[in-house]
């Protein structure tokens, strides 16, 4: 008899992951729990997870509890009873709940745990400038993200990944080897390896609007990976001298000695031909600015965002 599941997951980074497990005969999928509809748009009118959208093109039963202590509900879960529960960008589960199936519950996260606990891995990883993370299958245990391993799979970050690029590769990566853990699982060849505990771990916390903010008493490298870190969205910002915000959404460090040189002014002094760049003098080198978006306007190239600015108003340091 195929292994029953039930899919827990609210986002489209979930999506692949379930289709992944519908594809094989081995399981069944018997329900799908997501997050309730909510308002969206500027019509402001209800909208369906990502999964929910998958789970009913698939015609699986949906459940969508606005609270996951609630007895109603969790009768509800145990009513379909389940053999394991797949977890992919979901919430925090009570015990009552990840407990219930026999072979209990599994969650996929987007870093090589230990690193990068929390709910924004892969935004963390790009902002700390790695050059490789993962995904981590494990079981779930009490405290986040700490459960047992069960497998990982390295994925290599390249130098021009920004987070909508690696979040593409991590979404792929993930749903394969959720596959090939709930393989080993129904096959009960499954390691169950605790996690290896350090004072070296990243934390991956939420990320926060401030967290966009680019204070330019950083230097330039570490800069231009804040912006990688957050590029498509929520996306990285400064405000101009004049008080206006500018996105940005792709800079690279400017190497050239004499343009860094004691001329160059302080960190925060903006440098510009009017015409060709923008860049801003950091604590260490200058970062130049390539992609980005005034409020009120588009998201542009540098280029096209000069020929309609007045450069007179970059005379002062950001944030004067």
């Amino acid at each position: 008899m195929p292994l029953q599941i039930i899919f827990m997951g609210t986002p489209e980074f979930a999506v692949p992951t379930l289709d992944a497990l519908l594809s094989w005969e081995g399981c069944q999928v018997v329900a799908v729990v997501t997050a309730p509809d909510k308002p969206a748009g500027r019509g402001r009118q209800l909208a369906e997870s990502a999964v929910k959208q998958a789970a009913v093109r698939h015609g699986l039963p949906v459940l969508q509890p606005t609270n996951l202590k609630s007895p109603e509900f969790q009768a509800e879960l145990k009513s379909y009873a389940a053999d394991l529960q797949v977890v992919v960008a979901f919430r925090m589960l009570p015990e009552a709940v990840w407990n219930m199936p026999p072979h209990g519950s599994i969650n996929i996260h987007a870093s090589l745990l230990p690193q990068y606990r929390g709910a924004a891995p892969i935004n963390w990883a790009l902002i700390h400038g790695e050059t490789q993370t993962g995904v981590t299958s494990f079981f779930l245990r009490h405290e986040i993200d700490t459960g047992d391993l069960i497998f990982q799979d390295i994925v290599p970050i390249a130098d021009e990944d920004d987070f909508g690029t690696l979040y593409e590769k991590l979404k792929t990566a993930g749903a394969a080897l959720a596959l090939r853990t709930v393989q080993a699982i129904a096959a009960g060849t499954a390691p169950s390896l605790p996690q290896q505990e350090s004072t070296q771990l990243r934390a991956a916390p939420k990320i926060q609007k401030e967290t966009g903010r680019l204070d330019f008493s950083e230097s330039a490298p570490a800069l231009a990976n804040r912006v990688r870190g957050l590029s498509p969205i929520p996306t990285a910002f400064t405000q101009l001298p004049d008080g206006r915000t500018l996105k940005v959404f792709k800079t690279q460090p400017f190497d050239d000695e004499e343009a860094s040189g004691p001329d160059a002014g302080g960190a925060g002094t903006w440098h510009t031909d009017g015409r060709t760049y923008l860049r801003v003098q950091t604590a260490a080198g200058l970062l130049d600015l390539l992609d980005v978006q005034l409020e009120g306007k588009k998201r542009m190239p540098v280029q096209e965002f000069l020929r309609g600015f007045n450069a007179a108003v970059l005379t002062q340091k950001s944030g004067e």
